[in-house]
């Protein structure tokens, strides 16, 4: 079973006051790529949750949103601190009385002058969390965590189906490449052999024949593709098999058996001489594109 980078949790859980909310979403990353946003009041506690989320996801570009919402549907997050109202009237008001007495040019931008003020940005008192309180918000971690999982393990199911179809459609196309291998190396053993009865007599008395067999065998081998055909239908196989495996870093063996699957089938198109072949080949390399693409979703 594979899993998805993508994934999506989201659970609320009613508080005293307030309704909690945990929120996780992810993308594909080739790390460990945290972000959080938690409430005020859960501050001190960033570091707790942000070991918990990180001892159960492994990969992926990971947001977490903790946060409370009060009755009047307002939201208490991380992301803002509140404006001191009265020390930035105060000090908007003396800036531009001063201004005003001193006869100095006007200030471009008083408001960014005046943000940049002592105390004027300061957080007001927060509420801190009880015991009983900080166990419900971990049991909502968890259960987050879990949800954001299930999405994982559907979305990755979805790949799997994907993949299967792909590999299916390579194995199809490797299949149809065998008719144009048998009569392959005959006619291109009828094709020198022509070349030569237009040499002049002189020429072809000339000519070892045993030699010239030796050569031709030499020549027909290295256009033989019965070792690509025999690894690249292992590597499918291979491929098929590490789906249904367990444990982390499914997804990277999945991109390396690709791209060990593209090198047999750019060999196939290297050693191909006639345009059925090669378009077979094209066939396959735009089937194996799609899966690269896509593996890079897999965790």
């Amino acid at each position: 079973m594979i899993y998805s980078m993508t994934g999506y949790g989201k659970t609320e859980h009613q508080l005293a006051d307030k309704k909690l909310i945990v929120e996780i979403r992810s993308l594909n990353s080739k790390s460990l790529d945290l972000s959080m946003r938690v409430a005020p009041a859960l501050r001190e506690k960033e570091l707790d949750i942000r070991q918990m989320i990180a001892q159960r996801l492994e990969r992926g570009k990971i947001d977490v949103a903790v946060y409370f919402q009060t009755d009047d549907n307002t939201t208490q997050e991380a992301s803002f601190t509140p404006i001191n109202k009265e020390a930035f009237r105060y000090y908007y008001n003396t800036l531009r009385d001063l201004r005003d007495e001193l006869g100095m040019p006007a200030i471009t931008d008083l408001v960014s002058s005046v943000m940049r003020m002592p105390d004027v940005t300061k957080a007001g008192e927060e509420k801190v969390i009880n015991a009983s309180e900080w166990d419900i918000i971990k049991s909502a971690i968890h259960e987050t965590i879990d949800a954001f999982l299930a999405f994982r393990k559907q979305e990755g199911a979805a790949l799997e189906k994907m993949f299967t179809e792909k590999l299916d459609g390579i194995a199809t196309l490797l299949a149809e490449v065998e008719p144009f291998e048998k009569g392959r190396v005959e006619k291109i053993r009828q094709h020198l052999l022509c070349n030569l009865d237009k040499l002049a007599d002189e020429t072809k008395k000339a000519i070892d024949s045993n030699r010239l067999e030796q050569e031709m065998i030499y020549y027909l081998e290295k256009l033989d593709i019965t070792e690509e055909k025999v690894r690249l239908t292992n590597h499918i196989r291979y491929f098929r098999e590490t789906m249904q495996g367990d444990g982390t870093g499914v997804g990277k063996k999945l991109g390396f058996i690709a791209q060990e699957m593209g090198r047999e089938i750019n060999t196939l198109g290297s050693k191909s001489n006639q345009s059925e072949m090669q378009i077979i080949v094209v066939k396959m390399k735009d089937i194996l594109e799609q899966i690269k693409e896509q593996v890079l979703n897999v965790l």
